[in-house]
């Protein structure tokens, strides 16, 4: 089976994700590795479901008496003696994040102030709207700001910013299919509804068409599939009869900007591993 490994240069932590076919002595077999190697692990995360295993391992590499490359091999084996799929990453490495939004501008301002409180680990590298109405965010953050009309050079000015984690923060715009190949498990969008329901447009005119009584939010991947990608985050909020379609969205509105960072801040602490259009989430 393919593996996907992540180049990672000198750092004091490591971050493992493996997923197998469920079997005795996974944990053994791993914890066993990095034992001899001297690499103390911090925290262990497992989950099982439909006979596949997940494991999510953070360890402190400080001390180790091989050479990382060396216990990467070793891992590649167990990875190969499971029939299995892992990912090692560098939880220390910041990645460059880009902001994708139209107008409006509650959820681009909780991710930046959350970054700027050091609750994010990333740099928030650039914001990119159709629009000139967030450039006031841009500059009061001290911010790259691009202006871009139908996608125009998207791609090529992700790859300007070496951007590793793209957000799009309520982003009124279809994303290429070329850039969703491209940053796989690499968008996270916010949508205005508890989905699956009430996809695409106006999710809360439809709610209110529908006379709900509970509203939410919903951060997933991107995918080809309009809402359709693997699911993050959710949140949800009780509401009346009373409430309207504008009160609706006034409410809502706090709900997208927590969701939104909560799923941001698992994806730069590695805390997701994807598998068949679903999340495994670890606290």
């Amino acid at each position: 089976m393919q593996i996907l490994r992540k180049i990672m240069k000198t750092n004091n932590q490591l971050v493992i994700h493996l997923i197998c076919p469920d079997q005795k002595g996974i944990i053994s077999k791993l914890t066993t590795i990095l034992y001899k190697a001297h690499a103390n692990i911090l925290s262990i995360e497992q989950h099982v479901d439909s006979n596949k295993f997940y494991i999510r391992v953070l360890a402190d590499i400080k001390s180790l008496k091989v050479e990382l490359e060396n216990l990467k091999k070793e891992i590649h084996l167990l990875n190969d003696d499971l029939d299995g799929r892992f990912n090692l990453f560098n939880p220390e490495k910041k990645m460059n994040v880009a902001i994708l939004g139209t107008v409006e501008s509650e959820p681009i301002y909780q991710l930046l102030i959350k970054n700027q409180s050091n609750e994010l680990n990333c740099n928030i590298s650039l914001i990119i709207s159709n629009h000139n109405k967030l450039n006031f965010i841009a500059k009061q953050f001290d911010i790259r700001y691009k202006k871009i009309n139908n996608n125009e050079n998207l791609l090529s000015t992700l790859e300007q910013y070496n951007i590793d984690l793209i957000v799009l923060a309520r982003y009124m715009q279809i994303i290429p299919s070329e850039i969703i190949n491209q940053y796989k498990n690499r968008i996270i969008n916010i949508h205005h509804s508890f989905l699956p329901a009430f996809k695409g447009a106006n999710p809360y005119k439809q709610a209110a068409k529908k006379g709900v009584k509970i509203i939410g939010a919903t951060a997933h991947y991107a995918t080809d599939e309009l809402d359709e990608g693997p699911i993050i985050h959710q949140d949800v909020l009780r509401i009346s009869h009373t409430d309207t379609e504008k009160q609706m969205k006034e409410l809502g509105r706090d709900i997208e900007r927590v969701v939104l960072y909560k799923a941001v801040k698992a994806h730069l602490e590695y805390k997701i591993i994807t598998y068949n259009n679903k999340t495994i989430v670890f606290k």
